[in-house]
């Protein structure tokens, strides 16, 4: 397996007044390309913070970050934006999704960054859309779809730059239980089709899905376990 993610003695803390607030204390950590992770634990545990050094949304305090075997700290921001655009699907909890553009047009955001010629755009977050079964939704305002199809939306357009790797924070959170699985099969299939998913949870029977459960207590990796399949029926 190609290793795709590398971190090594990463270390985050922040000012809180007079004190130093370490949130992430030397984790080392990699993961191969493919792979479905699940990131786990409580509260405060320092998952969601490890979550976002691997998306490239929070800099390390100290530690080395690799991607696909370079430096992260070296990148420059025009070329950090360039990789998270390019290399890396986001999926939130909240969804995350311009309220006043339909469905087609909050897909087609990632291309725009990306200069992809409006045609061009069009057709493929058309594509996109029809991949996450939303054929029928794609001019429907997102105060117009419900949680899962606004959690759909959202996954087509972490999908429509073809990333190597999807970032999920708590997908599910904000849905009911039957939706919450369809989103999770859905996940599934993407990662049996090569791609990396890591994923963010504090439910048991969501991180069941992933291959491999990572958890995470006081900014320390305390278990991971990487299972030979993914969810148990």
């Amino acid at each position: 397996m190609k290793q795709l993610i590398s971190l090594k003695n990463i270390c985050r803390s922040y000012q809180n007044g007079e004190q130093e607030l370490q949130v992430l204390k030397n984790i080392n950590l990699e993961i191969g390309e493919g792979e479905f992770v699940a990131i786990m634990g409580p509260s405060g545990s320092g998952k969601s913070t490890l979550m976002n050094t691997i998306g490239m949304l929070d800099t390390p305090t100290s530690g080395e970050y690799y991607l696909e075997g370079q430096e992260v700290a070296r990148l420059g921001e025009k070329q950090l934006a360039q990789v998270r655009n390019q290399q890396i699907g986001f999926v939130f909890q909240q969804f995350f999704l311009l309220s006043k553009m339909d469905a087609v047009q909050n897909v087609e955001l990632p291309l725009i960054y990306a200069g992809v010629p409006a045609a061009q755009r069009r057709k493929l977050a058309e594509e996109y859309l029809s991949k996450v079964e939303l054929t029928d939704r794609i001019h429907h305002l997102p105060s117009e779809l419900s949680g899962g199809q606004k959690q759909r939306v959202a996954i087509a357009r972490a999908l429509v730059n073809d990333p190597s790797i999807i970032l999920a924070d708590e997908p599910t959170g904000a849905l009911d239980t039957k939706t919450g699985s369809q989103i999770m099969e859905l996940l599934v299939e993407l990662n049996e089709e090569g791609k990396t998913i890591i994923m963010v949870t504090h439910e048991p029977e969501i991180a069941a899905y992933a291959k491999r459960q990572i958890v995470i207590r006081d900014g320390v990796i305390s278990s991971d376990s990487a299972r030979l399949e993914g969810k148990e029926n």
